[in-house]
């Protein structure tokens, strides 16, 4: 069952973006603050409320959103203290939490959460850090719980991690995906391991990028460009392990054999990579990889494949065009 109703415990800057995603989809949403804020809370408040319709307010300026939705869509946002959260706590259909990312604090969120929600209502951390196991055993009920980490800017990224724990339910699972895909997000479903997956694989890249500046490979500004028209552009269109099936395992594998000599064991070739060697799974040319490839239609599918990366390239204004090289009158 898609959730009607949505509680986010945490104000900051995850919540606020979750929040605007959420009633962009056009579902109505609480944000709860459990900070003790004294005379400062309404102002507080406030400038939530205000972060929220501002960054609604920014949809209208790209087009997403008529400025005569905006009040609309902004109403279904409601943003409260601890002192005032009964009601729309008792009302949610799925919680998730975004307090900061401190165990202690999280865990009292988290039993705080589940003493003021139905027994059935799947709650959500969205921690980058730690594992669902880590966090479930503040709750007497850890089935509901899983964790939905969403890449920042929230209300913008389509991508959302969800990850179970040992415990977790393929119902709660199954509400959060629902909800997810009814407001226009794209969550993949992962194991709960550290990092999960898109900050682990930037844990590594970001690294060897500072690595590069602190040897002198390349200035950041020629790497961080780099990055953006050649790395960046290319896996918005082929994810990682396609890439691999695309250019063909044979060659990821010897460059990593040669790279892993030249500068460290960090880069020698994973274990799946040196199994697909040895197998005749090397990609297209094999008609299998981490894929499967049709002979009938792979021409078709290159075909598909270079129109969306030209596409990608034409939206950030890098597809060169024949004129723009000729030197006539």
């Amino acid at each position: 069952m898609t959730a009607r109703q949505v509680a986010v415990v945490g104000a900051g800057r995850m919540g606020q973006g979750i929040a605007a995603a959420l009633a962009f989809g056009n579902v109505p949403v609480a944000v709860v603050d459990l900070r003790d804020r004294g005379a400062d809370a309404a102002a507080y408040l406030e400038g939530v409320r205000a972060s929220i319709r501002q960054a609604l307010a920014h949809k209208v300026t790209l087009g997403l959103l008529t400025v005569e939705d905006l009040d609309g869509v902004t109403a279904l946002v409601t943003v409260v203290g601890e002192v005032d959260a009964l009601t729309p706590m008792a009302a949610a259909d799925l919680v998730f939490e975004a307090v900061p990312e401190v165990a202690e604090v999280k865990r009292e969120a988290l039993a705080w959460i589940e003493a003021m929600v139905g027994d059935t209502v799947p709650i959500a951390s969205t921690t980058s850090s730690f594992l669902v196991d880590e966090l479930a055993g503040a709750l007497s009920a850890p089935a509901r719980f899983l964790n939905a980490h969403w890449l920042n800017p929230a209300d913008l990224m389509p991508l959302v991690e969800v990850a179970s724990g040992t415990a977790t339910s393929p119902g709660a699972v199954d509400t959060t995906r629902e909800l997810l895909l009814a407001v226009g997000k794209v969550p993949v479903v992962c194991a709960a391991s550290p990092g999960y997956i898109v900050p682990r694989l930037q844990a590594l890249v970001m690294n060897e990028a500072a690595r590069m500046v602190a040897e002198g490979v390349a200035s950041a500004e020629d790497i961080d460009t780099a990055v953006r028209i050649g790395f960046g552009s290319r896996f918005a269109v082929l994810g990682l392990l396609e890439f691999i099936d695309w250019g063909g395992c044979d060659t990821l594998f010897h460059a990593s054999n040669y790279l892993s000599r030249e500068l460290g064991e960090r880069f020698a070739p994973a274990p799946l990579v040196e199994a697909n060697m040895t197998s005749g799974r090397r990609g297209i040319s094999d008609g299998a990889g981490f894929y499967d490839f049709d002979p009938a239609t792979v021409a078709d599918y290159r075909a598909q494949r270079i129109a969306d990366f030209a596409r990608v390239l034409d939206a950030v204004g890098r597809l060169a065009r024949h004129e723009e090289f000729s030197t006539a009158d």
